[in-house]
C-alpha cells in the first residue's frame, strides 16, 4: 500500500542494531492507528481494525505475548529500526526498495487496487490534474511518476480534504479506504480506471529479527490454510482474498 522514503531509516540502522538481537517478552506491535479499515483509533481510544483483529491472532498463534503501540506513518520505519517497537503491521506494502532496510513477513493481503477520488461531475484529465496522496506513500511515488501534479499530505484524512476545498483534482488512496468515503458522501466519486501498484501488505520486522520473522510467517500461513485470514479479509472488506 504505502511506500517511505527511507533516508532516516538508513540513518537509525546502526543505532537500532544493538536492539534488534531480542524484542523481550513482549511483542510491540507498530501501527499507525489512522488507516481504516486496516487500522484505526475506536471510540474507546484502542487501536481497532482489520489488522488490530489479524494481529492479535497472529500472535496467539505464534504463542506470542502482544501489545500495541502506534506511530505517525512518516516514522514508523526508522522507529522500528531504533527498536521502539518490533514490528510494522500498518498496511504496508511489500517493496523492493523498503527491503533495503526492514525485512517483511509473507503477505497477509493481495496487492490492493489503488483508485482516483474526485467531486462528483467533474471531468478530470488525471495526466494532467493536480492529485493529492498521503506523504511517502505507493500512491504518491505512482503520481509524481506518471507526470501529474502531486500534493503530498501526513494523513489520508487531508488529502481527501484537498479535494473537498478544490485544492487538488482528485485523491489517489487504497481502494479499501476511499470506497466508504465515497459511499457516505455524495458530492465525491471514483474517476479513471484503478491501478495496482505494490506486492502485497506483510508484517515488517528488522533484518536481523528473521526468528520474529518467521513465526509471524508462519502464523500467516496457518490462517491461510484453514481459511480463517479471507474470513478476516470478507468481513472487512480489504480486497481480493487468497
Amino acid at each position: 500500500m504505502k511506500t517511505l522514503i527511507l533516508s532516516t531509516a538508513i540513518a537509525a540502522l546502526a543505532a537500532g542494531a544493538a536492539l534488534a538481537e531480542g524484542h523481550g517478552a513482549t511483542v510491540r506491535m507498530g501501527t499507525e492507528g489512522a488507516y481504516p479499515p486496516y487500522n484505526f483509533i475506536n471510540d474507546a481510544g484502542e487501536v481497532d481494525g482489520f489488522e488490530r483483529e489479524l494481529g492479535d491472532e497472529l500472535c496467539a498463534r505464534a504463542e506470542l505475548t502482544c501489545e500495541w503501540v502506534t506511530n505517525d506513518w512518516d516514522s514508523i520505519i526508522p522507529n522500528l529500526v531504533s527498536g521502539n517497537y518490533d514490528t510494522i503491521i500498518a498496511g504496508m506494502s511489500i517493496t523492493d526498495e523498503r527491503k533495503q532496510v526492514i525485512d517483511f513477513t509473507e503477505n497477509y493481503t493481495q496487492p490492493d487496487p489503488s483508485a482516483f477520488v474526485a467531486v462528483a461531475g467533474n471531468d478530470v484529465d488525471l495526466a494532467g490534474a493536480v492529485i493529492a496522496a498521503q506523504a511517502a506513500t505507493i500512491q504518491a511515488s505512482y503520481v509524481a511518476e506518471m507526470g501529474a501534479t502531486l500534493l503530498e499530505f501526513a494523513t489520508p484524512e487531508e488529502s481527501i480534504a484537498a479535494v473537498r476545498n478544490g485544492e487538488a483534482d482528485a485523491v489517489l488512496a487504497d481502494k479499501a479506504f476511499l470506497a466508504p468515503v465515497v459511499e457516505a458522501e455524495a458530492d465525491l466519486a471514483f474517476t479513471g480506471d484503478d491501478v495496482l501498484i505494490g506486492g502485497g501488505v506483510g508484517m515488517g520486522v528488522r533484518q536481523s529479527d528473521t526468528e520474529l520473522r518467521d513465526k509471524f510467517t508462519a502464523a500467516i500461513q496457518s490462517m491461510k490454510a484453514d481459511g480463517s485470514l479471507n474470513a478476516l479479509i470478507a468481513k472487512w472488506e480489504i480486497g481480493e482474498q487468497f
